[in-house]
């Protein structure tokens, strides 16, 4: 584990997940997670499917209720019944494993409806973001398509940039290369890449281990609703402490996946 305890880090968290719990009816998904996602940090989680990763991010998006412990964004407690949880999600960009886009409107409109209908920008503002961020990342000449003239890749980079275009206080990505082809895997990576490298705040669920030791600062591993080791990326996924770690990680390389 690492100093200071598990899933901690120096200095305030941006996400505070303290002793969160959580079932579905008998079954026990998370069972008191503590972990801190610091400003800038990009924290990934890694765990076979089934081990709570999904569900963690649904919970600190407040899509998931928790049954137990507290979640805080900026040091505020976020699972407080009297919350507001559209409000705190205008305050964190969430990517799904499926695009979700919106297949009657355009690339374009797909980014700024979100940001428009909650009040986040005005639509010109929306728009012009739109446009720059769209031609930064390579999609400049296809705002007009709809999202079935697109490959996968290029609709899950739709996805990432509509998460981010409201300057989001931190993005949960959620196994966003799972639903794609191995040969458009590379351009979301090298997308979420670059908002790593602007210092953006990510907790992200990942089974692409490479990613995960070349963009995270840290790594999570959670089995069964645990989470057993917390450590620098190269660390964890290289030389991990406990021996469920390694047994997982060594399943990865057995099937070639990590």
């Amino acid at each position: 584990m690492t100093e200071g305890g598990p899933g901690t880090a120096d200095g305030a968290g941006v996400i505070d997940v303290l002793s969160v719990t959580k079932a579905f009816g008998e079954l026990e998904v998370l069972k008191g997670i503590d972990l801190t996602v610091g400003e800038h940090e990009a924290v990934a989680l890694i765990g076979a499917s089934g081990s709570g990763k999904s569900t963690l991010l649904r919970c600190v998006d407040l899509l998931e209720e928790v049954d137990g412990g507290d979640i805080l964004l900026d040091g505020e407690v976020i699972t407080d019944p009297s919350v507001d949880p559209v409000a705190v999600r205008k305050k964190l960009g969430f990517v799904f494993q499926a695009f979700n886009l919106f297949p009657h409107l355009d690339v374009l409109e797909n980014i700024t409806l979100g940001a428009v209908q909650s009040g986040q920008m005005k639509r010109k503002e929306a728009e012009e973001r739109g446009r720059e961020l769209l031609a930064r990342f390579g999609l400049g000449d296809r705002e007009r398509e709809k999202p079935d003239r697109l490959s996968g890749g290029q609709q899950q980079r739709v996805a990432l940039i509509r998460a981010f275009a409201p300057n989001p206080r931190a993005l949960l990505l959620d196994e966003v290369t799972s639903a794609l082809d191995p040969e458009l895997v590379g351009e979301v990576l090298e997308l979420v890449r670059e908002l790593k490298a602007e210092g953006m705040t990510m907790l992200i669920a990942t089974h692409e281990m490479g990613f995960a030791r070349e963009v995270a600062d840290r790594v999570a591993f959670l089995e069964g609703g645990r989470l057993l080791e917390v450590g620098p990326a190269a660390t964890v996924i290289d030389s991990p402490s406990e021996p469920e770690t390694r047994r997982f990680l060594g399943r990865l390389h057995q099937g070639g996946l990590a």
